[in-house]
């Protein structure tokens, strides 16, 4: 199967080229072709002519997005309305990746994918907006969301926590927002999956379990080592961002799991994932000595 990954720089489309084995898959970024280019992403999937599409690029800086609303609805919304365009005009299908902050965090069970959508951030409006333009041109199209997506190169929570309790030995972790960390490369095994199963509909994928940010820093410096970095949990309100987070954005993978794919927990990927980070730290060393 022929099979083209949009975003393949990022923080999961990088590990999803990596992970992908047994079919033809291509990998463009940002330079190859701009998502709110009409033309460049029709010109994209011409070029390579997928059976199925995998759309992973986005603005995901949730704060950015706040900040500049129109790129974060030119680029989130648009330029997956483009693809979708695209993928329609040359018959491909479509997985699209979209996220947990579609969701306003009111419940406090998790939340399904015939839940109702109410983002409370630009972000999310931008993702909810791109998931109703998409199911209206491709119909038969796959919307997976995820949550707290972290990976051992890139921009992510954990990679900046572990930076930080490098330099200092005291931080402060909110601890009133609960939701599910996702490791990439799970995430690019589960996706891989379901592009062959040739799933449809909306399907929420994250690894097992739940926490909240500061647990999940006590559970990232333990796994690194760094018994003397000492964590203390704080509240959203003292610790004020642009855009509001959900307080709770927990996804239930039920529907995941009746495709015969169920995720481990997240606090299994740790150890996985710390030696991906040092290993990549050591190289970097080595390739800059």
């Amino acid at each position: 199967m022929r099979v083209l990954v949009i975003g393949a720089s990022g923080l999961l489309g990088r590990v999803l080229l990596e992970e992908w084995r047994s079919d033809e898959v291509s990998g463009v970024s940002s330079r190859d072709g701009d998502l709110r280019c009409a033309e460049d992403m029709q010109n994209l999937l011409r070029r390579y002519q997928p059976a199925c599409t995998v759309l992973t690029a986005a603005y995901t800086d949730v704060d950015g997005c706040e900040k500049d609303p129109l790129r974060a609805h030119e680029v989130n919304c648009l330029g997956a309305v483009n693809v979708a365009l695209a993928a329609r005009n040359t018959g491909s299908r479509l997985v699209f990746l979209s996220t947990d902050y579609v969701f306003d965090g009111s419940q406090n069970t998790p939340y399904t994918p015939e839940d109702r959508i109410s983002p409370v951030n630009t972000y999310g409006h931008s993702k909810a907006a791109a998931e109703q333009r998409i199911r209206e041109i491709l119909p038969e199209c796959c919307i997976v969301r995820t949550s707290w997506l972290f990976g051992a190169v890139g921009r992510c929570f954990p990679n900046t926590v572990l930076a930080l309790a490098q330099e200092r030995k005291s931080l402060s972790v909110v601890d009133d927002q609960r939701g599910c960390p996702t490791w990439n490369r799970d995430l690019a095994r589960t996706l891989i999956h379901l592009v062959r199963l040739g799933a449809r509909g909306i399907v929420h994928a994250t690894n097992q379990g739940d926490c909240t940010w500061y647990e999940f820093a006590k559970a990232l410096v333990s796994a690194a080592g760094l018994a003397d970095v000492n964590i203390s949990p704080v509240t959203t309100a003292q610790f004020p961002r642009p855009a509001r987070r959900p307080k709770y954005s927990v996804l239930s993978t039920a529907n995941l799991e009746l495709l015969g794919i169920k995720m481990r927990t997240w606090r299994d990927t740790l150890p996985l994932y710390e030696g991906e980070r040092q290993n990549h730290a050591a190289s970097s060393k080595s390739v800059g000595s």
